[in-house]
C-alpha cells in the first residue's frame, strides 16, 4: 500500500522539477512549438543518459525499479538540491546515502544564547562523536569544575575515559559509559571508513583499554532520554533527566538538556548557577 501511494507522488514531483528548468539553463536550444514550460521528458532522458521509455514510465509512476546511479543522474539533470535528492530516493524506495557533511567545532551565537537562557538547567551541544560544541555555565560547573569557561570543551568521551576517576562527575560511571559508547557505535555506522572517525576510535582505544573493551562488545543504542546521577563537591548529588533536541544547521548535533528529577536536585542546580 505504501508503494502504491508513493508512485503518484513520485510522478508529480518529477514533473514539477522538470517544469522549472528551461532548455537554456542546460545548454539546449529553446526550439519552437513548446507547449509546456521546462524540459521535455525525452530531453531529461537524453541529458541523464537513460532510455526515454524508462524515464517516461518513471515519471508516470509505473512500478519499475531504479538504481541509485540512475537516480543520481536524473537528480543532476533536474538540478535537485540535497533535500530534493533525498525526497526523490525515498519516493522511489531506493536506499539513500547522504553526501558527507563537514564537521564543525562550535555552534553559532543563536544556539549559544539558547544554552545560556536555559540556565539553571545544565545544557550542552554534542556532535555524533561527543565533541563538545557548546555549553552553558551550569553544565560547566558539573563537568569542568576546575577549568575556566574558555578551556571547557574537547570531547566528553576522552574526558570521561582518560580523566582521573576521583574527578568523574558520574556516580554510576561504568553503566553510563557503556551507554555512551553504544550510542557512539550507533552513529559510527554512518561514518565507517572516514579517517577522522577511524582515528578517533583507534586513538581512544589506545589511550583507554576500558573504552577498547566496551567498544569491542559491539553494543548499539540510539540517543535517548535517561536519568543520570551526578556528584558535585559543593552541592552533593544531582539526579537529572536528559532530553535531546536536534540542532538545525549543525550536522548530527544534538542539544542535551538536563532536567532535575526531584526537588533536591532542582535546588542544587539553582545553587550551581549562583556559584
Amino acid at each position: 500500500m505504501t508503494t502504491v501511494r508513493r508512485r503518484p507522488e513520485l510522478a508529480t514531483f518529477l514533473r514539477s522539477r522538470r517544469a522549472r528548468i528551461t532548455p537554456a539553463e542546460v545548454g539546449m536550444a529553446p526550439g519552437v512549438r513548446r507547449r509546456t514550460p521546462g524540459l521535455r521528458r525525452e530531453e531529461v532522458a537524453q541529458l541523464a543518459g537513460v532510455g526515454v521509455t524508462w524515464y517516461t514510465w518513471l515519471e508516470q509512476g509505473r512500478p519499475i525499479n531504479a538504481s541509485a546511479q540512475v537516480l543520481n543522474a536524473v537528480s543532476r539533470t533536474l538540478r535537485l538540491d540535497a533535500a530534493e535528492r533525498e525526497h526523490l530516493f525515498r519516493l522511489a524506495e531506493v536506499p539513500w546515502t547522504p553526501d558527507p557533511v563537514p564537521q564543525t567545532d562550535s555552534v553559532g551565537p543563536d544556539v549559544r544564547l539558547m544554552l545560556d537562557t536555559l540556565e539553571p538547567l545544565p545544557a550542552v551541544v554534542y556532535n555524533a562523536r561527543y565533541d563538545v560544541l557548546g555549553t552553558n555555565g551550569v553544565y560547566r560547573a558539573i563537568f569542568y569544575p576546575e577549568e575556566s569557561p574558555a578551556s571547557a570543551g574537547g570531547n566528553a568521551l576522552w574526558q570521561l575515559f582518560t580523566g582521573r576517576l576521583e574527578e568523574c562527575p558520574l556516580v554510576f560511571r561504568e553503566a553510563e559509559l557503556r551507554v555512551m559508547v553504544a550510542t557512539l557505535r550507533s552513529a559510527y555506522g554512518n561514518h565507517v571508513g572516514e579517517p577522522a572517525w577511524e582515528r578517533f576510535v583507534r586513538e581512544l582505544s589506545v589511550a583507554s583499554p576500558e573504552f577498547a573493551a566496551m567498544w569491542a562488545s559491539g553494543d548499539v543504542v540510539p540517543p535517548g532520554p535517561r536519568v543520570k546521577t551526578f556528584r558535585h563537591r559543593a552541592v552533593g548529588e544531582l539526579r537529572l533527566r536528559s532530553q535531546s533536541l536536534s540542532v538545525h544547521g549543525v550536522p548530527e548535533a544534538r542539544m542535551v538538556v538536563y532536567v532535575p528529577g526531584d526537588e533536591e536536585s532542582r535546588a542544587a542546580v539553582e545553587l550551581l548557577r549562583r556559584c
